[in-house]
Parts: structure tokens; C-alpha cells; sequence
């Protein structure tokens, strides 16, 4: 008899008891105690405090380099280069609304939960995935032995074949997992990566398709009327060799073949219809360089000389790489200055970013596509901030589509120091002035590094490399129209690196 009443007692005051905790809970404006998002205890603080304190130290691990490392070769990489951030106001609602956004039993429930056994929650993490994949595919190529697969291109009456070397490939899936979890752990301080990497032998060369790909039937070029259409002339391309006596070429044990190639001229070219194909000039750019430095000037007026003249028909895409082709001592190319883990170094064909980027700045102001576009690591004195193009052999690539109605002709020169490029065709019915801006959001500072050099003097002090500021920005192009703003479009968000001043320190390390 007394058994029902005393549960229904015991129910009563668990009822009132609960109702009492939820309206003592009920106009609290910060978060329950014993709450943490990403082990970071934000118990007791208003959305703004936990804001704040979430923002100063999650910003922090923004900014930290991960250093990647594969036996000798080093580089690095943080989250601001990929265009990471945390979304920290979703965590922090989730904080806040443990014990607020469900009836009194469950909201008490929470409350009660979280504070015996606490309460953990994470902060989701956004990046770009391309700008992280372009990124590995960079370091991959720089990469001492460093897998590289059979590649091809055409060079005056032959084909080159590039046979294949086998190396080092890194697991791409698996290093930008490991980046993300090293950055996502705000608790270490290790922030080293050894490349996950596999060996790989290049497969075997199949002529049978490269002659399909490289394949042409001879056509002259043509203007139609009603309505006006450019048609462009074809170069008639084929093996000049039988089949078989290219596979005997392919034989040898070489680091390339050079197959001979039929060529068969059409009778009337573009070029030779002139400024009846192209009689306007759609845009044109120019960046300097320094004439003294014979290395980098020979480079830049190089890969210059094979960009002149190329024509794009509609909807055709331009590949920076396969019109400019390796970059090897053989082919002219020398020694000079480029940037690698972090230093300036001496490469083979230092100096042709300018020419990729000179070209994406005329083909911007040209109002055409850009297909693949990659900012280098660090800012370059050429052009302005968001408006560099980095372009690497086996790598990361510079691509642009003729998306306007007639074909375009480029026109590269440089000399003295100047190089200019022009794009050539017909206007459009309704044509706008183009310009680019670009908006830098923060600096980043600099950081000094110290080598130390027991062949220096106590105290003696030698800079090796002088430092620089990195940035982050954001790209726009801007159609105006009669003077008046018709479209602004976002092309970009980037970040730069800052470049470290690098000092050699007479003094062992203890």
C-alpha cells in the first residue's frame, strides 16, 4: 500500500526537483561547465569569450608550418596556403545549446551528463582540396628521385619521346590525410611528416596511341561569311617512319627517341591571312626582368619565343607546358634563380614562371577562361600579388580556354628586359573593359632561421638569404561597360608564404 505512494513521492520530487534545475538553467547565457571543443575548455563563457578564445589559439595552429620530410629533402606546408579555417561559430552553438535546445528532461539530462563525465565536441575544418592536391603534386615533382612517367611532345620536324624513370611516388591520398589530422591536432607540437611514398616503373611507351593523339590531316585556313567564321588551317602530322622501324628506334636503352615526323604544310595558314583573321588587339601585358642576369634572361626569352604565334580556335585550351616543352640544358634552357623548400636555388629553366605569369595576366585582360592556375609559394617581384601563375615540368601546368567566338593569335616577345604579350582577334559584338584587382587581406611576417656554421668565428654572423613577407589576397575580375561595373568576379584567394631570412651563425651547436 505504502510501496506506490512512496515511488509516486519519489517521482514528485524528482518532477519538482527538475523543473527547480531547469528554471535556475533556464536564462543562463553562457555555456555549462565541463564543455570542451577540441580539447580546449570553453565551460562558463559567453559565446563571444569562447569565441575569442577559440579564434587566438586556433589561428596559431593556422599559421604553424607542417614540415614534410622525405630522407634529405625537406619542405613545408600550413593551413593558410590551402586555405584553411576552422568553423568555430557552428562548435561554439553547438556548446552553447548542450542543455538549452530540448525539453527540461533532456536539457537536464545534458547538463548533469557534461558535468560528471564531461562533454566533448570537434571543430569541422574546411580547406580547399585542389589547392592541397596541386600543392603535393608540386612537392612530388621536386622530389630527389622522384617517379616521373613517359611523356612526349613535338619539336620542329620530330617527336620526342621522354622515356619514363622510375622513383619515388608519393601516396597522395595518405599524405593530405596525414596534413589535415596533423593540423586538426592542436595538442602536438610534432609537426613533422615523412612522405608516404612507393616505388613505381613507368609502364611501357605505346606508340600505337601516341601516334593517334599526334595524328592530322592537312586543311587550309578559310573565312566564311553570314555569319562570320574563322576556320583554321591544320599541319598534316604523321610518323615519317613505318611503325615497326620506330618500335627498332625504341629499342635502344635512351633517355629519349626522336621519331621523324611527315610534315604536310596546308597551302594557306591564318598567319597568312593576317589581319584579316585577327585585326584587333584584345589585350596586352608586360613584366619586366633584369637584363644583367644573362641565366634567368635567357629563360624568359626562350620559353617566350615558343608562345609566339600560337593560335587558339574556339573553345581550344592552351597548356603552358606542352607548348613550351621540357626545360633542359639540351634545349637551351640554364641555371638560375627558383624556389624550393623554402630557399632560393639554382634550377634548369628558373625564370619561366614570369612568362606564365605574363601570359595569365594578358589572357585575364583578354576576358578569357582559366582552366588550371597555381600562385607560387612566395611572392614574386614581376607582378602584383594574385596574379602569378607557377608552372612546373611534370607538375603543376598553366591552362586557358578561347572562350570568345573567333580564334585568337598570342604575340610574346622579350628583349631588355621587357616582356610583353599580346592577344590578337576579332571583337566581339559587345566587348568590355576588363580589369584585374587584387585585395590583400593580412601580411604574414617573416621568421628568422639560424644555420650554424663552426667555420665562422664565435658571434660572426653571415645572411645567407634575405627574408620577406607573405600575404594572403584575394583576385577579382572586374567588366565594366561604358564605365560602369557590369560583373565582378572572384578568380582567386591565395596565400603566400612568408620567405624566412636565413643566417649563418659562427657558433657550434651545444
Amino acid at each position: 500500500m505504502y510501496k506506490p505512494i512512496l515511488i509516486s513521492l519519489i517521482v514528485l520530487l524528482l518532477i519538482f526537483f527538475s523543473v527547480i534545475f531547469a528554471l535556475t538553467n533556464m536564462n543562463n547565457e553562457r555555456i555549462y561547465s565541463n564543455i570542451a571543443i577540441m580539447n580546449i575548455d570553453v565551460s562558463n563563457l559567453t559565446k563571444e569569450e569562447a569565441r575569442k578564445k577559440l579564434t587566438d589559439i586556433l589561428n596559431e595552429k593556422l599559421k604553424e608550418d607542417i614540415i614534410l620530410k622525405k630522407d634529405k629533402y625537406e619542405t613545408c606546408i600550413n593551413a593558410n596556403q590551402i586555405d584553411g579555417n576552422f568553423d568555430i561559430d557552428s562548435a561554439i552553438d553547438k556548446a552553447y545549446n548542450v542543455g538549452k535546445d530540448g525539453n527540461i528532461i533532456t536539457n537536464n539530462y545534458g547538463i548533469l551528463f557534461a558535468k560528471l563525465f564531461g562533454k566533448k565536441l570537434e571543430c569541422n575544418f574546411n580547406y580547399k582540396e585542389d589547392v592541397l592536391d596541386k600543392k603535393i603534386t608540386d612537392i612530388a615533382t621536386k622530389m630527389p628521385n622522384a617517379f616521373k612517367d613517359n611523356s612526349y611532345y613535338i619539336e620542329g620536324e620530330n617527336l620526342v619521346i621522354v622515356k619514363g624513370t622510375e622513383g619515388q611516388q608519393i601516396n597522395k591520398t595518405e599524405l593530405e590525410k596525414e596534413i589535415i589530422n596533423k593540423i586538426k591536432d592542436i595538442q602536438s607540437n610534432e609537426n613533422m611528416i615523412e612522405f608516404p611514398t612507393e616505388t613505381i616503373k613507368p609502364s611501357s611507351i605505346d606508340l600505337v596511341q601516341i601516334r593517334s593523339e599526334i595524328y592530322k590531316e592537312a586543311q587550309d585556313a578559310y573565312i566564311s561569311e553570314n555569319p562570320t567564321t574563322v576556320h583554321a588551317d591544320i599541319t598534316g602530322i604523321d610518323f615519317a617512319i613505318s611503325m615497326e622501324e620506330a618500335k627498332q628506334l625504341l629499342a635502344e636503352n635512351e633517355k629519349e627517341y626522336m621519331i621523324p615526323l611527315k610534315i604536310t604544310k596546308p597551302n594557306i595558314t591564318l598567319k597568312e591571312l593576317g589581319k584579316e583573321a585577327f585585326p584587333n588587339k584584345l589585350a596586352t601585358y608586360t613584366t619586366r626582368y633584369n637584363p644583367t642576369n644573362r641565366n634567368r634572361s635567357n629563360n624568359v626569352e626562350l620559353s617566350t619565343k615558343k608562345i609566339n604565334g600560337v593560335i587558339l580556335m574556339p573553345e581550344e585550351v592552351f597548356s603552358y607546358n606542352k607548348t613550351v616543352g621540357e626545360r633542359t640544358i639540351t634545349k637551351g634552357y640554364k641555371e638560375a634563380g627558383a624556389y624550393a623548400g623554402g630557399k632560393v636555388i639554382q634550377d634548369v629553366g628558373g625564370g619561366v614562371c614570369q612568362t606564365s605569369s605574363t601570359l595569365y595576366n594578358v589572357a585575364l585582360l583578354a576576358n578569357l577562361e582559366i582552366v588550371d592556375r597555381t600562385n607560387h609559394q612566395f611572392l614574386t617581384s614581376y607582378v602584383a600579388e594574385g596574379r602569378d601563375a607557377t608552372v612546373t615540368w611534370g607538375g603543376i601546368d598553366f591552362k586557358f580556354k578561347n572562350t570568345r567566338t573567333y580564334p585568337i593569335k598570342i604575340e610574346a616577345k622579350a628583349k631588355n628586359g621587357i616582356c610583353e604579350m599580346s592577344i590578337y582577334g576579332i571583337e566581339e559584338k559587345k566587348e568590355y573593359k576588363v580589369e584585374i584587382q587584387s585585395v590583400v587581406k593580412t601580411y604574414i611576417p617573416y621568421t628568422t632561421k639560424y644555420e650554424y656554421d663552426s667555420n665562422l668565428k664565435n658571434g660572426e654572423e653571415v645572411i645567407m638569404q634575405n627574408g620577406y613577407e607573405g600575404c594572403t589576397c584575394e583576385t577579382y575580375r572586374i567588366l565594366k561597360s561604358n564605365g560602369k561595373i557590369v560583373s565582378k568576379t572572384l578568380l582567386s584567394k591565395d596565400s603566400y608564404d612568408s620567405l624566412p631570412m636565413i643566417i649563418k651563425k659562427g657558433e657550434k651547436l651545444k
